[in-house]
């Protein structure tokens, strides 16, 4: 799924100069930029470190060190899953496994060829008094179970197909 970025670095430069290309600005740069596409391509990586004057291997760094950053494109839904110790104890794994039969995903694969979810497993969401969790888009929904967690993703899964139906 290869991205076209030649006409998308305006988006870039107007971040670069909102923060006046200050290299030490690097993490917040790299905030933006991941809004911006939803994760950090390679492309303007390199172009963001020339631009800043520092090492491609620099941005690198920073963006492979902070686990809040992804060198790969995420889904439209992200559906965070807690396996922390609370979580964990209370079943978080039947919630995963159930997910990745139905998403087709795995521990190294995981969002969907069709880029609609993207399934994150976490240490902690620091909710444990509503565990197991379970966080899409940013909505939390506590003490969740396999069969409603799949019924929460049935439910995106029906108002993505209504969006893309056409008017009748």
């Amino acid at each position: 799924m290869a991205q076209d970025f030649t006409s998308n670095f305006d988006k870039v430069c107007q971040i670069l100069d909102k923060h006046e290309r200050n290299p030490h600005k690097l993490v917040a740069i790299l905030q933006e930029i991941q809004e911006a596409y939803s994760y950090l391509p390679e492309e303007i990586m390199a172009y963001t470190a020339t631009a800043l004057g520092i090492s491609p291997s620099s941005v690198f760094g920073v963006a492979t060190f902070y686990s809040h950053f992804t060198l790969e494109p995420k889904g439209k839904n992200i559906i965070r899953i807690c396996d922390g110790t609370a979580c964990h104890v209370k079943k978080s794994t039947e919630i995963i496994n159930a997910l990745h039969a139905e998403l087709g995903l795995t521990t190294k694969k995981i969002t969907t060829d069709d880029m609609l979810f993207t399934l994150e497993i976490v240490a902690c969401l620091g909710a444990c008094g509503l565990a197991p969790v379970v966080v899409i888009n940013e909505v939390v929904h506590g003490g969740m179970d396999a069969a409603g967690t799949l019924e929460l993703v049935k439910k995106i899964k029906e108002a993505e197909g209504e969006e893309a139906a056409p008017d009748a």
